[in-house]
């Protein structure tokens, strides 16, 4: 069984903002696999699943707001009884060049409130994660995070959602991850 989670806030006013990349990348992933996500409140998130060969696979995007998002991956890896091996973080970073990925089998949570939360309630920072990058330079840090994104920016970004997305497939196929990294690490596309 994988968890793949996707980072981000609920809600139409945090739509398309950069801090929602998570979201982005599995909404692509539950449209290849023709699922709909359905909010659980008993899992304080949107989830849906399907089958990749033998793998069940379950798509979470938390509704608990980006600062909590661990608060519902544990209740999800709890009930279903994932291994931590099996869970996967797509989240954005603002250390990263736009578009960038950066993919990891474990790490700190280099300042990202959602991987705090999450380190805080698996007790661990192994788990694998994808991070896309919303490159920040200068200004308000909250506004750049919870701005909307530019066109041209959704342009650039657009193959990045599609190319994690497809790290994604590979993660449910049980791909070893090593392999998944060194195909997936990229420079930014533009």
């Amino acid at each position: 069984m994988k968890l793949i989670v996707g980072l981000g806030n609920p809600g139409k006013d945090y739509d398309k903002t950069r801090h929602n990349v998570g979201f982005e990348v599995l909404d692509l992933l539950a449209k290849e696999n023709n699922v709909t996500f359905k909010l659980d409140k008993n899992f304080d998130g949107l989830i849906t699943t399907y089958q990749e060969g033998l793998e069940k696979v379950i798509l979470l995007k938390p509704t608990t707001y980006m600062n909590l998002s661990g608060q519902s991956v544990i209740k999800v890896k709890n009930y279903y009884k994932v291994d931590l091996n099996d869970i996967l973080i797509v989240v954005d970073d603002i250390n990263i060049e736009l578009a960038a990925l950066r993919l990891r089998e474990k790490g700190s949570a280099g300042g990202h409130n959602g991987l705090k939360s999450l380190i805080s309630h698996l007790q661990s920072n192994e788990f694998k994660r994808i991070r896309v990058g919303i490159k920040f330079e200068k200004g308000d840090l909250i506004n750049h995070v919870l701005g909307k994104f530019s066109k041209k920016e959704l342009e650039v970004l657009e193959p990045a959602f599609q190319l994690a997305k497809d790290a994604c497939v590979l993660f449910s196929k049980n791909t070893p991850f090593s392999n998944i990294m060194t195909r997936y690490n990229t420079p930014a596309i533009s």
